[in-house]
C-alpha cells in the first residue's frame, strides 16, 4: 500500500512540478527580454528625439552603459553607435527591422530585440540583446526549491500512508499471529478486537471459530470419556471370569485390555491445553516401554536387543504420543511372528535426527495385506504413521517378505 501511495503522490506531484518549472523558465525568458525592449524603446525615443543633434553619440553613452541589455544603434548613415556591430549589413533581422517592423527573436547567443526609428534620411535601427545566462538568471535556484519541494511532498505522503497503512496492517498482524498460534495448538490464543471495522469482523469471525473447535474437541473427549467408562464394567466382569478360570494367558490378555482402556481415560481427561507443542525425552520414554514388553518378551522366549544413546534425546512429541507409536511397532512384532522370534529396538541419533528402528527376526511383512488379526483393526501402523508426521517426522518400513522385519522411524531433534 505504502509503495502504491508512493508512486500515485510522485505522479501528482510531478504533474504540478514540471509545468511549473517549465513556466519559471519562460517568465525568466520573458524579464530578460523585457530588459531588452525596455532598453531598445528608451533608446529609441532618443535616437528619435536628438537624430539631428551632433551630441547624440555623447547623449546616448550613459543610457547604453547603464543598461544590463548590449545596444547597438545603427543610424541612417550607417554610424554604428554603442555594442559593436560589425556585420549589420548582412543580419537578417536588421534589413528585417530597417524595413519599419519591430520584432525579437531568440537564439543560440540569447534574446534580440529590434526597433526601428523613422528620422532624417532613412531609418535608424536599436537591438538590444540579452545573453542566455541573463534569460536563466534565477531559473536553477528556482528549480531547485520547486523540486526540493515536490520531494518534501511527496516524503510527507509517504509517510502519511504508511502510518496509515499501519493503523491497518498492525490488527491484521495481529489476526494472522493468533491464526498461527491456533494451527499449532493454542486453543486459548484469541485476537484483539481493534483495528478497522473490517478486521475487527475478522478478528471477531476468528474467535468465534476458535471457541467453535474447543467445544467441537470438548465434546468428542466426553464422547470418548464416556465410551470408556461403559467399557469398564465388562471388562472387570471379563477379567473376574478369567481368574475363576484360572487362564493366566486370558488373565494376562485382559489385564493389557484393561490397561489401555485407563490410558484411554487419561488421554481423554488431558485438558485441551496439553494439545499444545510439547517435548519429552524418547530415551527415557523408550527404555520405559521396553520395560513394559520386557516381561512378555520372556515370557514367550523372545530374545531382544536394545541399543539406546548416552544422553537425552530430546523430540517435539508428547511421552503420550511416543509411548503408543512405540507400543504399536513392538505389539506388531508380537502380533505378527511365531513365539520365539528375537526382536531389536535401537534408538540413536544421527546428524540432528533421532532414529527408533524396531526389527524383528520373523518372516517380513506380508506382499499383500490379509486382514487384520482377530481383536485388532489393523491400522496400528497407519496411527503411528500419522502421528509421526504431525511432529515433522517420517515412518518406512522394509520391502514385504524382506527378513528381518524393520519399522524406522525417524524424528528432528528438539532444540
Amino acid at each position: 500500500m505504502s509503495t502504491l501511495v508512493a508512486l500515485i503522490s510522485t505522479a501528482i506531484v510531478a504533474s504540478f512540478v514540471i509545468p511549473l518549472l517549465l513556466l519559471v523558465s519562460s517568465l525568466a525568458a520573458d524579464r530578460g527580454m523585457a530588459v531588452a525592449g525596455q532598453q531598445a524603446n528608451s533608446v529609441a525615443m532618443l535616437v528619435a528625439g536628438l537624430n539631428r543633434d551632433v551630441r547624440l553619440p555623447e547623449l546616448l553613452s550613459p543610457a547604453l552603459a547603464s543598461s544590463p541589455a548590449a545596444t547597438s544603434v545603427v543610424l541612417a548613415d550607417g554610424t554604428v553607435l554603442g555594442v559593436a556591430w560589425p556585420d549589420f549589413g548582412t543580419d537578417p533581422g536588421y534589413r528585417r527591422a530597417r524595413g519599419g517592423e519591430a520584432f525579437s527573436t531568440r537564439d543560440d547567443q540569447g534574446g534580440h530585440v529590434f526597433v526601428p526609428v523613422l528620422v532624417d534620411g532613412g531609418v535608424a535601427v536599436i537591438r538590444s540583446s540579452v545573453t542566455p545566462d541573463q534569460l536563466n538568471q534565477g531559473v536553477p535556484l528556482a528549480w531547485t526549491s520547486i523540486i526540493a519541494l515536490g520531494l518534501l511532498l511527496s516524503g510527507v505522503a509517504v509517510f502519511v500512508a504508511d502510518r496509515a497503512a499501519r493503523a491497518v496492517s498492525r490488527p491484521l498482524q495481529d489476526v494472522a499471529a493468533t491464526a498461527h498460534r491456533l494451527r499449532e495448538g493454542d486453543l486459548a490464543a484469541r485476537a484483539p478486537m481493534a483495528g478497522p471495522p473490517e478486521t475487527v469482523e475478522l478478528g471477531s469471525a476468528l474467535n468465534g471459530l476458535a471457541e467453535r473447535v474447543g467445544e467441537v474437541l470438548e465434546a468428542e473427549r466426553d464422547s470418548v470419556r464416556g465410551l470408556a467408562h461403559r467399557l469398564r464394567t465388562p471388562v472387570t466382569a471379563l477379567r473376574l471370569q478369567a481368574e475363576q478360570l484360572a487362564d493366566d494367558d486370558l488373565a494376562q490378555l485382559v489385564s493389557q485390555l484393561q490397561v489401555a482402556i485407563d490410558r484411554v481415560v487419561t488421554e481423554a481427561r488431558r485438558p485441551l491445553r496439553e494439545d499444545l507443542p510439547v517435548g519429552c525425552d524418547a530415551r527415557e520414554v523408550t527404555a520405559t516401554r521396553i520395560e513394559y514388553w520386557r516381561p512378555l518378551a520372556e515370557d514367550q522366549n523372545r530374545t531382544l536387543a536394545v541399543t539406546l544413546p548416552d544422553g537425552p534425546a530430546p523430540v517435539a512429541l508428547s511421552a503420550l504420543d511416543l509411548a503408543d507409536v512405540i507400543d504399536i511397532c513392538i505389539d506388531n512384532v508380537f502380533a505378527h511372528t511365531p513365539e520365539g522370534t528375537g526382536f531389536a529396538v535401537s534408538l540413536e541419533v544421527v546428524n540432528g535426527r533421532l532414529r527408533l528402528a524396531v526389527t524383528d527376526q520373523g518372516p517380513g511383512f506380508a506382499a499383500a495385506a490379509s486382514g487384520p488379526r482377530p481383536g485388532t483393526s489393523g491400522l496400528g501402523l497407519q496411527l503411528a504413521r500419522r502421528t509421526i508426521e504431525r511432529a515433522g517426522g517420517t515412518v518406512a518400513m522394509s520391502a514385504p517378505g524382506r527378513s528381518p522385519a524393520e519399522v524406522l522411524i525417524e524424528l528432528p531433534v528438539a532444540g
